[in-house]
């Protein structure tokens, strides 16, 4: 994939839906009786594993252009799979449903691609198992694949050592089919779209700080879910028009969940010029986005903050090196367990441009204001790398060539023609 600057952007973009709120759509309408209609579904690769999961447990689900829709049979209404549940390149499906999966009467196995083999796994088997679940790793080494056998579940208050949406979820899905109430206590509150949406289907979930409750055994009744637009997707349009002289963009209905948003903060803390158009709060936040250029500068990057713009961060590291003085990233060595080692590769890619970049334990430090150039970045298959890399190739001086870069059909198939539709050049 090779990519050329770009003089300045201009227009108007409706990212696609929300990664996390598609999983979970389709997982709790699964859950729950009747037909739940799903607006907005981001059609990825992983969105689709998560679909391809639950049919073969005998769901229903439609998909059409404008809509899917999941004929749920209730929570115990899941059947033996088919087959073995391939959850592709997705760690989202593979971590929450192995929460449900738990809890069933049957016994399953999960796999997926290379990457998500080497992902880690046991940070949710160690819960799960102090539930009495019987989960184990197939080779020892605590990935996938993995062998569920469905058990009777206890309860447990769980003391998270990490601030991890899909720990959490995994948890209070498992939780369903527990004895008694069962909680999840993290270090730091981390999204909170189970808990959001388990609610409207009809749960008795709480939320306390950084504690989230659940009671088993209840009634999910469908609904409809609209997903709104992906910020994690939003975030590379935001850094282009910030990033590319005389620019400016409006992105259409955009999540913005205090849970999420941290990317846009880091924005603000590095002088960005964003603005907030209507804003609706009901449910899952959502704005349309204002996005004019402007001159960045450094910042740093730690602490509670970092759940809520993990995924964000490599573009965070990019604009870094864009922007005039120092970025400090810290805090954030749940970098090194994504879908690639996120400071190897960012660090190692932004070298490769001219930038003045150095990996740290748990972080990386960024001096800014150095003239970049195109190279030939390694994506490592990995999304996230392949469009923050794309957004740095419309900015700096000469072509840039992504390795790997049809990977972005994990989240955003339509990423490249998105991008150029801006294009004023």
């Amino acid at each position: 994939m090779k990519i050329k600057k770009q003089t300045r952007l201009r227009g108007t973009l409706t990212v696609p839906g929300d990664k996390s709120i598609s999983h979970r759509a389709v997982m709790f309408g699964s859950l729950a009786k009747g037909t739940t209609k799903i607006t907005g579904f981001l059609e990825g690769a992983d969105c689709l594993s998560t679909i391809s999961c639950f049919r073969k447990m005998g769901i229903t689900i439609e998909r059409n252009n404008t809509e899917v829709l999941v004929h749920g049979k209730g929570l115990h209404g899941l059947c033996t799979p088919s087959e073995i549940l391939d959850v592709g390149n997705s760690g989202t499906t593979t971590r929450l449903i192995s929460g449900i999966l738990a809890g069933q009467s049957f016994v399953s196995e999960l796999n997926g691609d290379a990457s998500i083999q080497s992902r880690p796994m046991k940070r949710i088997m160690t819960p799960l198992l102090s539930m009495g679940a019987d989960i184990r790793s197939l080779r020892d080494n605590g990935c996938v694949p993995l062998r569920i056998e469905g058990k009777n579940l206890h309860a447990i208050h769980y003391q998270s050592p990490v601030a991890s949406a899909q720990v959490k979820s995994c948890v209070l899905l498992a939780g369903l089919y527990a004895d008694d109430i069962t909680s999840v206590t993290e270090p730091v509150l981390s999204r909170n779209h189970t808990e959001i949406m388990l609610k409207y289907f009809g749960a008795d979930i709480t939320s306390e700080g950084t504690t989230a409750s659940i009671s088993p055994e209840p009634d999910l009744i469908c609904r409809e879910i609209h997903v709104p637009g992906d910020i994690s997707s939003a975030a590379y349009f935001i850094a282009a028009g910030l990033l590319t002289p005389n620019s400016e963009i409006l992105l259409k209905n955009v999540g913005i969940n205090p849970t999420r948003d941290g990317f846009l903060r880091v924005c603000k803390a590095m002088g960005a010029d964003t603005e907030l158009l209507n804003e609706n709060r009901d449910g899952e936040p959502t704005a349309d986005l204002l996005i004019r250029s402007a001159g960045l500068h450094g910042t740093t990057v730690g602490g509670e903050i970092i759940p809520t713009l993990i995924d964000e961060i490599p573009m965070i590291a990019v604009m870094a090196a864009f922007a005039e003085g120092t970025t400090i990233i810290k805090d954030a060595a749940e970098l090194k367990v994504k879908e690639s080692n996120r400071i190897e590769t960012v660090v190692e890619n932004l070298r490769r441009m001219g930038a003045d970049i150095e990996a740290t334990e748990d972080g990386m430090i960024i001096h800014g204001g150095k003239a970049l150039h195109g190279a030939e970045i390694d994506s490592h298959l990995d999304h996230r790398i392949a469009m923050a890399f794309a957004v740095a190739g419309t900015i700096c001086e000469g072509d840039m060539e992504i390795r790997g870069g049809e990977c972005v059909n994990i989240s955003y198939p339509a990423f490249y023609e998105d991008l150029y539709s801006l294009s004023c050049s």
